[in-house]
This record gives C-alpha cells, sequence and structure tokens, in this order.
C-alpha cells in the first residue's frame, strides 16, 4: 500500500503545497522527526517535488513488485532541500528525486547525497544523463524546444538557439524569466558551448529580441505565440504535448496554428535536461533506496514516464506516448547534464549582466 506521508502526518505534504513558509517547513520537519526512523525501518522514504498525478502509478507498481512500502513528502524544490539540511544526520530521507539537473546538482553541492554504485544504472542510463560519480541519475528526458507560429515561421527560417539572438526576430520572442531553472541550465549549456563571451552576447541578444518582458511558464509562452504576441516560444517539449493531447476546445484552439522546431539538428542537437535522483546522504534504508533507483530505470517504470507526462524516457526501447511519436526523432546534444549545474553560477551572472529580467 503506497503510503502518502511521512510519520504519519498526512498535513505535511499539503502545507507545502498551501505556501508554508521556510521556518514553518523545518519546524514541522523538527516535529516529524522523533522516532521516525525506526518506525519506518525497511520502508522508502521519498522525498519528492515531482507533482504529476500520473506517478502515483509508478510509485504503486514499485511497493507491488518488492513489498516496499513508500511513505512520501512532497515540497518545493528548495524548501525539500533546506528540510533536508536542516534535518542533518537524522533526516529520514531514502531519495530525492526532483525535475532539472540544475536542481539535483545543487542538492550534491549541499551535500545532501551519496554516490551510488550500481552496474544496473550505469548500463540503463546513458552518460551523459547521470552524473558522473552516480550523485544522481537522470530517469526521464524533456527537450527545450522552439514553438513558433506556422504561418510566420517556415522550416528553416530558424534552425539554432544562436538564432534566438538574429536582430530579424526583434520583438519576436517569448520566453520564461532568467529565474527559471530551465532557461539557467539552457543558458548554462549556451555557456559551456559558446563560452562566456560567447553566451553573453547570446543572452543580450535574446533581450535585445523579446516581444515582452518574461512572465509566466512555458505554457503562457505557447499560448502567447498563439494570440500573436509574439512568433517563437522556448517551452519544454511536455507541455506542448499537453495542449496537443487535450480534449478541451480552448487547448485545441491554441496549437492549431502552431508547430514544434527540434533546434541544432545540423550540428551538436538539442538541449535536453532531466528529472531525476539520488540516494540521500543520511539514507536510512540505503539498499531500498537503490533498489527504487534501479526500478526507476526499468522499462515499466520508463513507460510510465513516457506515457504519463509527455516526457522521453532515457532507457532506449521504451514507446513513446503516441502525441509524442507522432513527432520525427531528433537528435539530442551529448552534454553531460552535470554541466548545467557546474555552470549555473556563472550562467545566472551572464543572464544578470545581459538584463535577463
Amino acid at each position: 500500500m503506497l503510503s502518502r506521508h511521512l510519520s504519519g502526518r498526512p498535513a505535511l505534504r499539503h502545507l507545502s503545497r498551501r505556501g508554508l513558509t521556510l521556518a514553518g517547513l523545518l519546524l514541522a520537519s523538527a516535529m516529524a522527526l522523533p522516532g521516525l526512523a525506526q518506525a519506518q525501518s525497511g520502508d522508502l522514504n521519498l522525498y519528492s517535488s515531482r507533482h504529476y498525478d500520473t506517478d502515483e502509478a509508478l510509485y504503486t507498481n514499485f511497493t507491488k513488485k518488492t513489498g516496499i512500502k513508500i511513505n512520501r513528502l512532497e515540497a518545493r524544490e528548495d524548501e525539500l532541500l533546506q528540510r533536508m539540511k536542516a534535518e542533518g544526520d537524522k533526516s529520514p530521507a531514502d531519495v530525492l528525486i526532483t525535475v532539472d539537473a540544475g536542481r539535483l546538482w545543487r542538492a550534491q553541492e549541499m551535500d545532501l547525497l551519496q554516490p551510488t554504485k550500481s552496474a544496473a544504472l550505469e548500463k540503463a542510463i546513458p552518460a551523459h544523463l547521470r552524473e558522473p560519480d552516480g550523485y544522481w541519475f537522470g530517469f526521464s528526458k524533456r527537450a527545450r524546444v522552439f514553438v513558433v507560429n506556422k504561418t510566420k515561421v517556415k522550416p528553416g527560417d530558424i534552425a539554432r538557439y544562436e538564432d534566438l539572438a538574429d536582430p530579424k526576430w526583434k520583438s519576436k520572442v517569448v520566453i520564461r524569466s532568467s529565474t527559471n531553472v530551465y532557461n539557467q541550465s539552457l543558458a548554462g549549456a549556451m555557456l559551456a558551448t559558446l563560452g562566456e563571451a560567447g553566451a553573453e552576447a547570446w543572452a543580450r541578444g535574446v533581450v535585445a529580441n523579446l516581444a515582452r518582458a518574461p512572465k509566466g511558464g512555458d505554457t503562457d509562452q505557447i499560448k502567447a505565440v498563439a494570440a500573436g504576441e509574439g512568433d517563437i516560444a522556448v517551452s519544454n517539449t511536455y507541455y506542448f504535448a499537453r495542449l496537443l493531447a487535450s480534449s478541451k476546445p480552448e487547448d485545441k484552439a491554441v496549437v492549431a496554428n502552431l508547430a514544434v522546431i527540434f533546434p541544432n539538428q545540423n550540428d551538436r542537437g538539442t538541449h535536453v535536461n532531466v528529472s531525476g535522483a539520488g540516494v540521500a546522504k543520511y539514507s536510512p534504508n540505503k539498499a531500498n533506496a537503490v533498489k527504487f533507483l534501479e526500478y526507476l530505470a526499468s522499462k515499466e517504470a520508463q513507460e510510465y514516464f513516457a506515457k504519463g507526462n509527455y516526457e522521453f524516457p532515457v532507457v532506449g526501447g521504451v514507446a513513446l506516448h503516441p502525441v509524442i511519436q507522432s513527432w520525427a526523432e531528433f537528435k539530442e546534444d551529448a552534454l553531460n547534464v552535470a554541466v548545467f549545474g557546474r555552470n549555473n553560477a556563472e550562467a545566472l551572472k551572464i543572464m544578470d549582466r545581459a538584463g535577463w529580467k
């Protein structure tokens, strides 16, 4: 049976969803700690910032296969990291699962994870989708693509991330804020590719081409292009796929004149990021934690990722969601995803200097 809460305190999962302050979260954490590890010895204590309802089936299937009960705590990424830091060596966390390699790197830098050696994981997950020393592993992929108004942007008009800085797209680009970790990771990848001066020139060019000040999430950028506020949006693939798969007339209207372009297909490939997980540094149930990570790399678990949230599996031979399958196969950038985190601080400085709000 899947347990959604830690230490019999069901309010914890929901408090973080209702804007619980950091101080309040840490206080709740301290209240939950006494006797927790002993009470849940042999279980799996999962700290998760993934908020997709379809993950329920993923976790339930793990319990059915192994008999290991999952006690899950959900909160926002930074709240989870601060909680684990405050808990220290008394933390009950076995596994941290979150989105974006930049956040996984942050957890590693905060000394919240421990390296895992697993032949199964190293065989299943391509080297560029996992941290080189085994601190964390990517279990699903999302590509950062262009969503364009196909009546205004023809095939071949824009083909590379570098083209976002081309003056011909002045007042045509919509993209999220520089505070968004997806854009920070993209900028980190551009830094690795172009060097500091090149990445800053690129960021300045993007800012010069903005159709409006950055606001909202990826879905908002897509809707802005549909509404004529810009011609090119930058978005993770699954946001567009959700709209494509929707039965709502208003969503169908949004995507009617839009198309996806996978950038840099003639050179390094499209930037991909991961949702991933690692074993917590003080995991009281490490063996079960490793079993869970290995399960996430199994074909059946990969199918949950692929079909549940329109993500790309990291393991070969796994069927895609039909909406994703309808897109042409694409070449992905083989840059190791750990670079995004390693370059994050410098990428932020570059974006700030460029005036990317």
